[in-house]
């Protein structure tokens, strides 16, 4: 196999291209993470110390051909990936998996396993100590905490604020919302919409202190313990030449309809770097993955290219391990009792199975 594909990075686009194109080419995942993290199920992990250890997976079970080189890319520009260490790889093909930057407890802040765990537990001491929780932001991340804090602790008081008018961006019906509202209701979480704070807390996200801040309309909300749900953007500042060229001023990168880095034949990009028009969800970096797999496999063996169709809205929001609200254009809406039954594992097997853990 002398087709050399590199892989830069390894979450969930990245392992599927890699894993799909190990029999055809030499693969090459570039990760600086000592392990994939299923970040899915990241806030569960935030307050059940059983989960905590579960989000890890080791990449040894892979790649059967290729390699792993946990490393971090520092310049890339086509046919060669440049390492932070300073070693050049030389590719036919190139695929860009590196994803988007989350907030803390959302997204793990360090590429260490044992670290990473050792973080989760300090979120879980600093929840247990805190008698009132203020989350910033109702998108998917600031209602999924709330709820798991609400759960595991209910005698924690919890405050979610976001200026925008709707939960989770208004992209929803309003049956969608009226029923998030309904469970977080019950849960005693309290959602304060078109709310605009003055200034964030003067203390740091995840510290335990009692601290107030202000609304715009005068309102003073008073915590111990906050963390911010929400922004996050793309990290794609390592394209140099011709590939810098796609990225877009949210660092995102355009891609045609094959998932080609515009203007390459030869350089694709899948995940939460792409500009594709449609929610960033794992389920759709894992099928960016498949198709780009395909394609590079089609390009290599002689085939027809294979085009992506975005996914359309859709949402599975847990709120606890027996709560959330689900809904998809083909499914409609779904209440607790199925979105718990839906999200129970987190789909956790699928991801210990792809990377044979």
């Amino acid at each position: 196999m002398k087709t050399r594909v590199v892989v830069v990075g390894g979450g969930y686009g990245g392992i599927a291209a890699a894993r799909d194109l190990d029999d055809v080419a030499d693969v090459t995942l570039v990760e600086p993470r000592e392990t994939f993290v299923h970040n899915v199920a990241a806030l569960r992990a935030a307050v059940d110390p059983d989960w905590a250890e579960k989000i890890f997976l080791r990449y040894d079970g892979l790649l059967s051909r290729g390699r792993v080189v946990r490393s971090r890319a520092s310049l890339i520009t086509p046919g060669q990936v440049v390492l932070e260490s300073g070693d050049r790889l030389d590719a036919d093909y190139i695929v860009l998996a590196t994803g988007a930057t989350s907030p803390f407890p959302s997204r793990m802040d360090t590429g260490d396993r044992a670290a990473a765990v050792q973080r989760l537990h300090e979120v879980r001491d600093a929840l247990g100590r805190s008698s009132q929780v203020l989350l910033l932001g109702a998108g998917a991340i600031g209602l999924e905490f709330a709820g798991e804090i609400a759960t595991a602790l209910p005698s924690t008081a919890v405050t979610v604020v976001d200026p925008a008018s709707a939960l989770a961006g208004g992209r929803f019906p309003a049956e969608f919302e009226a029923e998030a509202r309904r469970q977080l209701d019950a849960l005693g979480v309290r959602v304060l919409l078109d709310t605009k704070l003055t200034a964030p807390p003067d203390v740091p996200p995840g510290t335990v202190r009692p601290f107030t801040v202000t609304t715009v309309a005068g309102d003073v909300l008073a915590a111990d313990l906050w963390f911010p749900c929400y922004g996050g953007g793309a990290e794609s500042d390592y394209l140099g030449g011709p590939l810098a060229a796609a990225r877009q001023p949210d660092g995102r990168v355009a891609v045609d309809e094959h998932l080609r880095v515009a203007g390459q034949e030869r350089v694709f990009a899948v995940g939460d770097l792409t500009a594709v028009p449609e929610m960033k969800m794992a389920r759709a970096a894992g099928r960016h993955g498949e198709v780009v797999a395909a394609n590079i496999r089609a390009l290599i063996e002689g085939g027809e290219l294979t085009g992506y169709q975005p996914f359309p809205d859709g949402i599975a929001l847990t709120l606890g391990p027996a709560g959330g609200v689900t809904y998809a254009p083909e499914w409609g809406l779904l209440g607790a009792e199925q979105t718990s039954e839906l999200k129970a594992t987190f789909l956790l097997e699928r991801f210990r199975e792809l990377l044979r853990a």
